[in-house]
């Protein structure tokens, strides 16, 4: 590895999503003198799972405006981003690439039927059946357009003329082959309106955890069918994690939830990691040694072998963007650590498990000091 290799820049409200392979990252801003400064909107970073190694990538066609608060996925291969705010606000467009092809060309989606839902940031989504379902976030609607106070609740500080802001519940479902808006009717108790909340799925089941409802935080959790459409909340048995948003809640089981970090009710970052146990119902807070390293407004994202990566946030209250990524890989610390002393570890390394053979083994071919350096520092969530 040489001293030029690139690596991603700090950033806060980015959107992230992996494919198994890499780790995609785009937007998202940094603070520079107290304002927020948007990151370029015409280039992609990828993390290569396998190797840690980044690369970037310059972009093309009908590039989205630069953006943070956007939500994104993929589907058949194509990176989706919807939402977002700019500095013309909230927005309701709808951007893909196609990640196999090498130009990486943006387009903006154009509508074939349906309706667009209205313009919004800090929202989730979910993935089911090739289709993508968003849900709540932040964002402005007319007053004709506000019809249930339930779905829609006015941040009553925010308001011009007869544009009103506040947080939805609403469920809204795009297909990506049809190139289709539907919002399907939901049945059961919904969660109340919401943004900078977090959300996973596991099978055809998406969850809702926590998120900013007018001036409170909250650490509910919720479960939409994605068959059926039916809400239903999850009540927690015993200890639970205090109210928060800006968190992640990632999958790493067919029955456990990984919570992380956050803002809590009294405005305060974190750095606890909760454990949810479906079949339970509990919750286990998880030990660490980074208790004192908080991050809020981050990305989670499942990697392989149910690890999870996390990558840039803020460590302070928002505004104050982290000085370095985070990347959590128990196999890749190994590999990192083992391929930096690789010449005194020739005998062994033969004998180790053939994954992490093949990972120390491709990491020896191109391996410096100073990316060690920087891999343990990244490893250990250093600020």
């Amino acid at each position: 590895m040489s001293a030029e290799q690139p690596v991603a820049r700090e950033r806060s409200g980015h959107t992230a999503a992996a494919d198994g392979q890499y780790l995609y990252v785009w937007g998202g801003y940094v603070s520079v003198a107290d304002h927020e400064v948007f990151l370029p909107n015409d280039e992609l970073w990828l993390y290569d799972l396998e190797s840690g190694l980044w690369e970037w990538r310059d972009m093309c066609g009908t590039v989205p405006p630069a953006m943070s608060g956007t939500c994104g996925c993929i589907v058949n291969e194509e990176l989706f981003i919807f939402g977002g705010c700019c500095d013309d606000g909230q927005t309701n467009e709808l951007y893909s690439v196609d990640l196999q092809d090498e130009r990486f060309s943006w387009r903006r989606v154009t509508l074939r039927s349906g309706s667009l839902p209205s313009p919004r940031d800090k929202l989730s989504c979910w993935v089911h059946e090739g289709r993508i379902i968003y849900f709540g976030g932040y964002g402005h609607k007319p007053l004709s357009a506000i019809h249930d106070p339930k779905s829609f609740i006015v941040d009553e500080a925010s308001w011009a003329e007869d544009i009103f802001w506040g947080w939805n519940n609403e469920v809204h479902e795009f297909d990506p082959e049809r190139s289709s808006w539907t919002e399907p009717q939901t049945f059961g108790r919904a969660p109340p309106p919401r943004a900078a909340h977090a959300s996973a799925s596991i099978g055809s089941k998406g969850y809702v955890c926590g998120g900013r409802i007018k001036e409170t935080r909250t650490s509910d959790v919720f479960c939409l069918d994605l068959n059926s459409w039916t809400w239903s909340e999850i009540v927690g048995l015993g200890l639970a994690p205090v109210g928060r948003s800006w968190h992640t809640l990632t999958a790493v089981s067919d029955s456990s939830l990984f919570l992380f970090g956050g803002l809590s009710v009294d405005c305060r970052p974190m750095s606890d990691g909760w454990m949810f146990n479906l079949e339970t119902k509990g919750w286990t807070k998880m030990e660490h040694q980074n208790k004192a390293k908080p991050r809020l407004w981050h990305t989670a994202c499942q990697g392989r072998d149910s690890d999870v990566i996390v990558f840039g946030g803020s460590h302070d209250y928002i505004l104050l963007v982290d000085k370095v990524s985070v990347v959590c890989w128990p196999l890749q610390r190994h590999a990192d650590f083992i391929a930096s002393r690789a010449s005194s570890f020739q005998r062994q390394i033969l004998r180790l498990p053939p994954k992490l053979r093949t990972a120390v083994q491709k990491r020896t071919t191109f391996f410096r000091p100073i990316g060690y350096l920087r891999w343990i520092s990244a490893a250990n969530w250093k600020n």
